[in-house]
């Protein structure tokens, strides 16, 4: 089973070779409650079977995620990922890209790196005028969001993105998965499912998105 944002990787450093034999040793001794390493000869991409918590939406179904790891692990975050199908979750869109934060909420928002420069993407289908104007108005809408969300917005860091920690592990991200799956009350995408899929059908990372929480309601 294959991603869809398959980033292009160098090859690990020894720091990160060594600090992923160290993660593999602990995971065998104290694997994460509900998952379970599938081993393969590539230590630089992990694949994990994620399983549902018990009196949960999502007990008993199984899942899987996919790590994959930069050059400079664990000082650079790894890209972390659901393979098709990727759990119904509002958080998780169903390219299996996943809105992870320290704080837990319902829907996200999201705008590309560079979204602002014009011709960034220059094999992408040219959108009629009024699709663009549609388009103008809810980015506007979604700035006017942040705008009334910034003081609290630095309270909401991002695992995966900007608040990555070298402290951090792929069981503390694992954990960090399953309670945000565990707390859910509904199963459904995001509201901007649709359209954010659109913007990364040529393989772009979740890494490359800048991720806003709109809503803290679950």
């Amino acid at each position: 089973m294959t991603s869809s944002s398959a980033p292009s990787r160098k090859s690990l450093s020894k720091i990160a070779c060594n600090r992923l034999q160290k993660e593999l040793v602990e995971w065998q001794v104290n694997p994460p409650a509900g998952f379970k390493h599938k081993v393969t000869d590539n230590i630089q991409r992990w694949v994990i079977e994620a399983i549902g918590a018990p009196g949960t939406l999502y007990a008993n179904e199984t899942y899987q995620l996919q790590v994959d790891f930069p050059e400079h692990y664990p000082m650079e975050a790894p890209q972390v990922i659901f393979l098709h199908p990727a759990p119904l979750h509002p958080h998780i869109y169903s390219n299996g890209h996943i809105c992870l934060g320290n704080s837990y909420c319902t829907g996200c928002m999201y705008r590309r790196f560079g979204e602002e420069e014009k011709g960034e993407e220059e094999g992408q289908v040219e959108e009629d005028e009024e699709e663009q104007r549609r388009e103008k108005k809810k980015e506007e809408e979604e700035e006017a969001m942040v705008e009334e969300k910034e003081e609290d917005q630095e309270e909401k860091k991002y695992i995966l993105y900007d608040s990555w920690s070298p402290a951090m592990t792929v069981s503390s991200v694992c954990i960090s998965i399953l309670s945000m799956l565990s707390s859910s009350t509904a199963k459904q995408r995001p509201a901007d499912n649709d359209r954010y899929v659109k913007n990364c059908r040529n393989g772009r990372s979740p890494k490359e998105t800048r991720w806003w929480f709109h809503d803290d309601k679950v």
